[in-house]
């Protein structure tokens, strides 16, 4: 086996080991709100959440494209620029993990990218397109699943909560929400899945040499398997944090949150645009909370995790570039 090969195979582990922690640091994502509201017990809402992000992933390739493509071109492509990038992610992923922050896995994969393409090539080769659809993502995602919920919400309280007694609420919206559930994470699987795709292409385009612009069909099998088992293991410090502490939660909030994250993150999918499923569902959470009132939503909290998706940016464009440049001292 070639040291070449060998640094292939070695880079492909390590993109299914990010993918793998995705799965249970993004778990929250999908079942927060299901198991804060008691509609589900931990373990159902993380078997189905495991389920529907393994049929989410294998939907559409459209995201993965961008991420393989539109970031660093392939021509600059190496193994140790995407080794750098994917070692980047996950450290910082295990550290917002520990800490309990529901930080962006995808903005921590993609902006290690960056910092690892410019300690490579400098800023020029950077693809000013790619950067910003993805930015284009962190702004409209969080502003949408704040607004969105909030226009659902009194919709639906014009049009049918108002007609019902809370009791009747309560028991209708625990089954609705299971599906709401069940939607959230499927979308999930279908975005975050697919940025482990693309970097695996872009570590294959590296080795090869040559610009791949599909992605292989095993690559797209082992990354839904991946993000699948680490969803499986699940989160339960974020879990505690998106659904105990940003605000009270009823099933009909959890549907509502849930549904509107839901339509945010399956619409950039279809575009190809690599949103944070973290930004986009505790923004809907936070939203659902404004309608109960301002004091309901526990804005300390809500800081705490405003604060991570400020800080991941920065701290991961620096953190890929001094990998990268470790990594240049001993490669």
């Amino acid at each position: 086996m070639t040291a070449a090969l060998l640094s292939l195979i070695v880079i492909l582990a390590l993109a299914l080991l990010f993918d793998f922690i995705n799965g249970f640091h993004d778990t929250a994502n999908a079942i927060a709100t299901s198991v804060a509201t008691k509609v589900l017990t931990p373990v159902q809402a993380i078997a189905m959440a495991a389920v529907l992000n393994v049929v989410g992933a294998l939907t559409g390739t459209a995201v993965a494209k961008t991420i393989a493509t539109d970031i660093v071109p392939q021509q600059f492509a190496t193994l140790e620029l995407v080794g750098a990038a994917l070692v980047s992610a996950i450290l910082w992923n295990l550290f917002t993990w520990w800490k309990g922050l529901p930080s962006s896995s995808s903005h921590a994969l993609i902006f290690s990218l960056v910092g690892a393409g410019v300690a490579a090539g400098g800023w020029g080769i950077i693809i000013p397109k790619g950067v910003q659809k993805t930015l284009t993502g962190l702004v409209t995602s969080p502003v949408l699943g704040f607004l969105v919920p909030i226009l659902l919400m009194f919709l639906l309280s014009w049009l049918v909560l108002r007609h019902m007694r809370p009791r009747a609420v309560t028991r209708n919206f625990r089954w609705l929400q299971i599906f709401s559930a069940a939607f959230m994470a499927f979308s999930h699987g279908g975005n975050d899945a697919q940025k482990t795709m693309g970097i695996m292409t872009f570590a294959l385009s590296a080795y090869f040499g040559t610009q791949i612009e599909q992605v292989p069909l095993w690559v797209i099998l082992s990354a839904a398997t991946a993000m699948g088992l680490g969803t499986s293991v699940g989160g339960w410090r974020i879990i505690k944090t998106m659904g105990f502490k940003v605000v009270d939660l009823k099933p009909v909030d959890g549907f509502v949150a849930e549904t509107s994250a839901a339509l945010i993150i399956e619409t950039a999918s279809r575009l190809g645009i690599p949103v944070s499923t973290t930004h986009t569902i505790s923004t809907s959470i936070m939203g659902v909370g404004t309608t109960k009132g301002f004091k309901k939503v526990k804005w300390q909290v809500a800081g705490r995790i405003v604060v991570a998706w400020v800080t991941t940016i920065p701290i991961c464009i620096a953190l890929g570039w001094l990998v990268f440049r470790i990594f240049e001292l001993f490669v």
